[in-house]
């Protein structure tokens, strides 16, 4: 199916707590997208172990212009947002976590920031107008850490590199090669997109603990992923690589 304006994808891990909440706030959401045209919405069970999956069936099954997808078994949040990719048909692609850590009530205003001069939009909680609201100092420690190396390595514009919830024009996720299946493909996706040079540009908002449910990320496992990408960007820089477009301009 074609013609889809927007198509909103969501992956879902272990979510069966949260899934009234969910369905709820999606709801009230959609009414007020729809006024801007078609929206798709993409919903992936990356092999959740709590009913998850059978859960999305009985609450989403019947929305209209929703697809359901399943992994037999959990393959990491790359994976399954590029399972959502695929099903994926609007001429925008938006991505939300599922767990109100930002509400879906903002994605209306991420979407005002993707201007005609703008390819990609992410959440920054690290801008100067962005604020973080009870998360544990640790994760806020490890994941600013990481997005200050890569304002370094890759574009200083850029405050938040971790971010999940975006919206993309659907030529970058045509466009934009990832391989990393777990957390690192959120960052991964974003720095393939600068050094390749879309332009991207923030919005500023708040970070805020999860809402329902319990965390799946493995903090130390996360980070050494990052270390080794970051030192491949740095052999990428230091043997000078050609690329096809010029460094963006950043907002």
């Amino acid at each position: 199916m074609t013609g889809y304006d927007i198509s909103i994808v969501i992956p879902c891990y272990n979510e069966a707590e949260g899934m009234d909440v969910m369905r709820e706030r999606l709801a009230q959401a959609l009414v007020t997208l729809r006024e801007r045209g078609r929206i798709q919405l993409v919903l992936v069970n990356d092999g959740s172990r709590d009913g998850t999956g059978e859960l999305l069936e009985q609450t989403f099954g019947g929305w209209p212009d929703t697809v359901i997808a399943h992994h037999a078994t959990n393959r990491g949040l790359g994976a399954a947002l590029r399972t959502g990719f695929a099903h994926a048909t609007g001429d925008v692609i938006v991505t939300c976590d599922s767990d109100g850590t930002y509400p879906f009530s903002e994605i209306p205003a991420l979407l005002d920031r993707l201007t005609p001069d703008v390819d990609l939009v992410t959440a920054s909680p690290y801008h100067a107008g962005g604020r973080i609201e009870n998360v544990p100092t640790y994760r806020v420690f490890i994941s600013k850490s990481a997005s200050l190396c890569y304002r370094v390595l890759v574009n200083p514009r850029i405050h938040t590199y971790t971010a999940l919830f975006r919206a993309c024009r659907r030529e970058v996720i045509e466009r934009v090669t990832t391989s990393a299946d777990g957390f690192l493909m959120v960052t991964e996706w974003l720095v393939e997109a600068l050094l390749s040079g879309y332009r991207v540009a923030e919005y500023p908002t708040t970070l805020r603990v999860r809402q329902y449910g319990q965390s799946k990320a493995r903090v130390w496992q996360i980070t050494k992923t990052h270390l080794r990408y970051m030192a491949g960007i740095l052999r990428r820089r230091l043997g000078a690589q050609p690329r096809t477009k010029a460094l963006p301009r950043s907002h």
